[in-house]
């Protein structure tokens, strides 16, 4: 008796042409900051725009590559609440890339998609846990990654740059 071999059917992701989305109709959000860094276990720098690559993540990020946290998306309302508390922290000092208004990213569910662009993003993971309370922590007694962040794959590459937009994929 022969096996047979299924493979699976490579499903390219929809990309919707930014011009075509009707923002009255779909939540959006908007680019606040985009960071790297070049050192795993450094705070990020806000670089004003990036390249978005792929199946790899953000060009020049030490964080990027084939697994499934290739970008960090963090709440700017969040950063802000934390902000509000006290705390002088910059853009990207939790180790975001993506710093977005507009969205409450740990609500949204695995899997979810969202669009910057031509740039498709998707939820691999909601939080996170903190290695050995990090230098934000230390200065401020609380670190808001663990609890706010949320990691993404790059499915569809392009360019987002600070002030874009970002929408929820259908």
């Amino acid at each position: 008796m022969e096996m047979e071999i299924i493979k699976p059917e490579i499903i390219k992701p929809e990309i919707i042409k930014p011009e075509t989305i009707k923002s009255e109709t779909i939540k959006k959000g908007t680019v606040k900051a985009v960071c790297i860094s070049e050192k795993k276990g450094t705070a990020k720098l806000n670089i004003n725009r990036g390249k978005f690559i792929e199946n790899f993540g953000l060009e020049r990020d030490a964080h990027a590559g084939n697994w499934h946290r290739q970008i960090s998306l963090l709440s700017y309302e969040r950063v802000e609440e934390f902000r509000a508390r006290g705390a002088n922290v910059g853009d990207g000092a939790f180790g975001e890339n993506l710093l977005v208004e507009g969205f409450d990213f740990k609500t949204y569910p695995i899997g979810t998609k969202f669009q910057c662009n031509e740039v498709l993003l998707e939820i691999t993971q909601i939080g996170k846990q903190c290695h050995s309370e990090c230098e934000i922590f230390r200065q401020v007694g609380d670190c808001i990654m663990p609890r706010e962040g949320v990691f993404a794959v790059v499915l569809h590459g392009g360019e987002i740059k600070v002030g874009d937009d970002m929408y929820v994929a259908k």
